[in-house]
């Protein structure tokens, strides 16, 4: 190889290495507390959030110049979930079917500040049966409310993380708050509100 090639050889590498910290500046770095979110809610770990999230970023760094530039949320959310899947294929996941990560996700009902006897009594009763409720929905149901309804994912976003098509999220989510508002009927905590 001659030393001519050497240099144009470095040149064209220096030239890839600047593109390629310039698109992950520009197109990775906006999305990282998204990702980190999303990780959180894929692990229930503060740290193995931050070691999924790692370890998506190296695998975006090396992909990105061959990235088009389209819905980059969506091509790092499912990053994202492959490398969480690759990285827990050995241990058993965590399902959500663990109800104290929903306990601790749930928004609270019944504030006890400032609010009446009867407000908070009631409050109280409506949050354990939309727990009973959502304890009762069919996983994929429970995982797409989940997602969207207590993480506060966008259903484009939550398709990528559970890597199935738009149309799927919204009907299982369609779905589960029907069975929810069912349950809620069904139980009289919302008897006389909806029908």
């Amino acid at each position: 190889m001659t030393l001519e090639l050497v240099f144009m050889e470095r040149a064209s590498t220096e030239a890839e290495q600047e593109a390629q910290a310039l698109a992950f500046r520009e197109i990775v770095e906006p999305e990282l507390p998204i990702l980190l979110r999303a990780a959180r809610g894929l692990t229930k770990s503060n740290a193995d959030a931050e070691d999924l999230v790692q370890e998506t970023l190296i695998r975006a760094f090396k992909a990105i110049l061959q990235f088009d530039g389209a819905h980059p949320r969506a091509w790092l959310l499912t990053i994202l979930r492959n490398t969480n899947v690759n990285m827990n294929r050995r241990r058993r996941p965590i399902l959500l079917d663990d109800w104290n990560l929903w306990e601790d996700a749930a928004p609270a009902f019944g504030n006890d500040h400032g609010s009446s006897a009867e407000d908070t009594a009631i409050g109280r009763s409506l949050s354990l049966e939309i727990q009973n409720g959502i304890r009762d929905l069919d996983p994929r149901f429970r995982e797409v409310l989940f997602i969207v309804d207590i993480q506060g994912f966008n259903y484009s976003e939550c398709a990528a993380l559970l890597g199935v098509p738009l149309g799927t999220v919204m009907s299982r989510l369609s779905r589960a708050r029907k069975r929810l508002r069912e349950h809620l009927i069904r139980t009289s905590v919302l008897e006389g509100h909806v029908k």
